[in-house]
């Protein structure tokens, strides 16, 4: 049994020859016991003195025959687990190898039919488990490290034919190394798709934002008054701000294209989609400022309207007292008559300014195209109409001041 050859062909076959040979060490335990009980028994007998039922050479040569028989038996036990164990070592060795290509066959089937995601969910999904088989695969790669690490353990101690390890290691050693370049370009393709469809998303939610904006900027609400449309200016002017802001993400598309891969970036609708974005942007831009003129023209009106408002409510209250006032003819009551001409003199100075700023406004409005160029131009005509009206009452009366003036002056030098 000890010098038997045969180490076993596989991994539970050596297992059970192990087992064996464990309960054929438990025996030459027992044995061993048994032996050195009938040998120190033995020897009595060639110690004795007088008669000797035998010759106590002859003992002690078999005495000492069955030790070296017995120690042999022991060497041989030991040689022979120690070729079982090594034996054990090898197979599980290439058990080992056997699971690691199992492992690389199934992962190159997975990697194989894995496609890289129709949409940004899918591809990040799939990134994810990317991830996750990574991780595997650095576990993998840190047993196989160990695995062929007692290969060449195996191979340095020279008990076994190296071709079939040598062979087997190589053959791993490929696989693996090919797993890893399929893995890296399922990889770069993950992150290529990754790429194109974040492109993507960010180009429709900045194509979403921007029709959003158009439609804002595009309204014809303009206000009915001087406090709602400086409300809608000031609304505008933060929009207009956004617009600006979203100038570089417009920009940045050309190179963000670029930086696609071949496969992506040279679409036809990908190209497609960048133009009509930055079309949709120039038309934005070019409609923001539109109306922004626009709204600072309605106020330019309606602060024209309100001066308007304001200043013929003056001319109404002076042409209402011109009209009614009668020229005195004592002339304490005209110098005080004529003290408030003077004054008034100086309110249609302040106001005649007013009403050069309305005429400068409505000939901007008028020469810009002002949709409501008829209506200012009609309320413009109809204010400098009163506004003459008033300069004449004024020169009238104060020609008949002047006349009183002239005959009380006369009387008092008479």
């Amino acid at each position: 049994l000890l010098v038997s050859k045969d180490l076993g062909k596989h991994l539970l076959e050596v297992e059970d020859l192990l087992q064996k040979h464990g309960l054929l060490e438990a025996d030459i335990s027992a044995q061993t016991e048994r032996v050195q009980a009938l040998n120190t028994a033995a020897l009595k007998f060639s110690e004795l003195e007088g008669y000797q039922p035998c010759d106590p050479q002859i003992i002690c040569n078999r005495v000492s025959h069955v030790q070296t028989c017995l120690e042999e038996l022991g060497e041989l036990a030991g040689k022979r687990r120690k070729e079982l164990e090594d034996s054990r070592q090898l197979w599980a060795f290439f058990q080992e190898m056997e699971e690691a290509e199992a492992w690389i066959r199934e992962k190159e089937q997975i990697l194989a039919a894995k496609t890289c995601g129709r949409d940004l969910s899918s591809v990040l999904t799939l990134t994810n488990k990317h991830k996750s088989m990574l991780g595997e695969l650095g576990s993998r790669r840190a047993l196989l490290h160990q695995t062929m690490k007692r290969g060449e353990q195996i191979l340095a101690k020279k008990r076994f034919s190296p071709g079939g390890i040598q062979e087997k290691m190589r053959e791993v050693r490929l696989r693996w190394k090919k797993l890893e370049e399929v893995t890296g370009l399922h990889q770069q393709r993950l992150q290529e798709a990754l790429n194109f469809f974040q492109f993507s998303a960010e180009t429709d939610d900045l194509v979403a934002w921007l029709q959003d904006t158009y439609r804002i900027v595009s309204s014809d609400d303009f206000g009915h008054d001087d406090y709602s449309t400086q409300a809608l200016l000031r609304k505008h002017r933060a929009v207009v701000e956004e617009v600006e802001k979203h100038r570089a993400a417009v920009l940045a598309l050309r190179k963000q294209l670029a930086l696609l891969a071949p496969e992506h970036r040279q679409g036809v609708d990908v190209q497609i989609r960048v133009v009509e974005v930055e079309q949709l942007y120039g038309e934005v831009a070019e409609v923001a400022v539109l109306r922004q003129q626009w709204l600072q023209d309605a106020l330019a009106v309606y602060r024209m309207f309100s001066e308007v408002h304001a200043c013929e409510v003056w001319v109404d209250e002076k042409e209402q007292w011109l009209e009614r006032m009668e020229v005195p003819e004592e002339l304490d009551e005209v110098e005080v008559v004529q003290h408030r001409f003077e004054s008034l003199d100086q309110e249609m100075n302040s106001v005649m300014g007013r009403i050069l700023d309305v005429n400068q406004v409505v000939q901007q409005l008028v020469d810009g195209g002002h949709p409501s160029s008829e209506e200012v131009r009609s309320c413009q005509d109809h204010l400098n109409s009163r506004w003459n009206r008033v300069v004449e009452l004024v020169e009238r009366k104060k020609e008949q001041l002047s006349s009183v003036l002239k005959i009380q002056n006369y009387l008092l030098e008479c």
